[in-house]
């Protein structure tokens, strides 16, 4: 869908009259590409003390440029600030000063990485002057990804106490968050914990996997179809009956595995392990992006305006999730991506059956995550904010341009945003992320 308010103001003349009028200036995000560099400039600025050495030479080990403290007339692809060994509130300024020190010289399109410390883990005893600390560095980390401009993005990775800024499992989120493939991520923390090192392909990070994707036949779930089958993946793709046309013609294009099902069926997880086995002998990637919206306000909600939304949206998931664990069909590392909603986080008017199913599957990705680590696998989700869908074409257009403008990136996601969000969490490279939630929302100003 386009968006012509954006496409007037990247304009000579636009440009002009939105500056001075303070009119909003959505930058036109730099997206993936096959074969690209990981940044715009190879310079990178690693501000921190010596646990952030490690990192640096990683860095140069990916044909990176690496600074270790500002240098004027320098322009920065990404900075990256080194916080996981700050234990008191004091040990956060010099850090913090350093990165703005730098800000004006990031490039458009830039990353600001923040590191940090997970402090939630069971058996951690830390101190409270360690937790309100680290607490501090997510706070800093998401007031600064309000202030990117230039269409850049700010994030944070929460590494487990054991893990160091240059770890293996480390390295994946690290990447990803650099990459173009993060476009429409901004704001948000990730926790990584340790992870049994994994070998990922940049362009194929899930070449040779089975991945299963319900919902396939339009919109979001078409968009990760094919970047699944771009990245490596052999496909089964599943809608309803209803949808059987448009849904051989999608699985035709990826050379997939068409499976006409209604995931509310009892038995429907158990089908999908049958048909891997069939195809390809296993299933690797699970993939549940189908879901349903049935919008009233509560007070005019009936039975199955509620019920059918709890249903497919939810109640399916938890019982083919369960189905799969059981079937035996699932590889020796297997990965499930849910699509959760950013309405599940902080809920929408006239959506109380929505939302609830929303902040359903958060609560049930956490909840699974023992069970699927036990599995030797992983279980997420991905929350989508205001994307360019058919859907969201069909809002009134006034809705729809203060919608696309409610978040630190000033404009709507694409569907292949969200594509890439989920392909990073089916990937290996996503290995040590269990149990989380990561928004793909621009940083919307709506919600946590």
């Amino acid at each position: 869908m386009k968006d012509s308010y954006a496409q007037i103001v990247n304009s000579s003349v636009g440009k002009k009259v939105a500056g001075a009028l303070g009119l909003p200036q959505p930058v036109e995000l730099r997206r993936y590409a096959p074969g690209q560099d990981l940044l715009n400039d190879r310079k990178v600025l690693v501000v921190g003390g010596q646990s952030a050495d490690g990192l640096a030479e990683t860095l140069l080990d990916w044909n990176l440029e690496v600074r270790r403290h500002p240098e004027s007339r320098t322009r920065y692809g990404a900075i990256i600030a080194d916080f996981t060994d700050a234990a008191t509130p004091a040990d956060l300024q010099n850090g913090a000063l350093a990165v703005g020190a730098a800000l004006r010289s990031l490039g458009t399109c830039g990353r600001v990485i923040v590191l940090g410390r997970s402090t939630d883990h069971e058996d951690d005893e830390s101190s409270p002057e360690l937790v309100a600390t680290q607490k501090a560095v997510e706070g800093f980390m998401r007031s600064l990804a309000h202030e990117m401009r230039k269409g850049s993005t700010c994030n944070l990775l929460k590494l487990a106490p054991e893990l160091g800024p240059e770890h293996e499992s480390v390295q994946g989120p690290l990447k990803f968050l650099l990459s173009a493939r993060s476009a429409y991520i901004s704001g948000q923390p990730l926790s990584v914990d340790p992870a049994k090192p994994h070998t990922v392909e940049a362009d194929a990070p899930v070449d040779g996997k089975v991945a299963v994707v319900t919902g396939a036949a339009r919109g979001i779930g078409e968009a990760i179809v094919r970047r699944l089958h771009d990245d490596g993946a052999e496909l089964i793709l599943v809608d309803v009956p209803a949808a059987g046309e448009a849904l051989s013609k999608v699985a035709n294009s990826v050379n997939g595995v068409a499976l006409q099902l209604d995931i509310t069926q009892k038995d429907a997880g158990s089908k999908i392990a049958e048909t891997a086995r069939k195809h390809f002998g296993h299933l690797d990637i699970v993939i549940h992006n189908a879901g349903i919206t049935r919008d009233k306000m509560l007070a005019n909600m009936d039975e199955n305006k509620w019920g059918s939304v709890l249903a497919v949206n939810l109640a399916s998931q938890l019982a083919m999730n369960r189905q799969l664990l059981d079937s035996g069909a699932l590889g020796p590392n297997p990965r499930v991506v849910s699509l959760a909603s950013t309405s599940g986080i902080a809920g929408n008017r006239g959506q109380t059956n929505y939302g609830a199913s929303k902040a359903g599957i958060i609560g049930m990705v956490s909840a699974m995550a023992v069970d699927f680590a036990q599995a030797g696998g992983t279980v997420n989700a991905v929350a989508p904010g205001f994307i360019e869908t058919e859907m969201t074409k069909a809002m009134p257009t006034v809705t729809r341009e203060v919608a696309r403008r409610l978040n630190s990136l000033q404009q709507g996601g694409k569907p292949e945003d969200v594509a890439q969000a989920v392909g990073f969490l089916a990937s290996n490279a996503a290995a040590g992320i269990n149990g989380q939630t990561l928004r793909v929302c621009g940083q919307s100003m709506v919600g946590a």
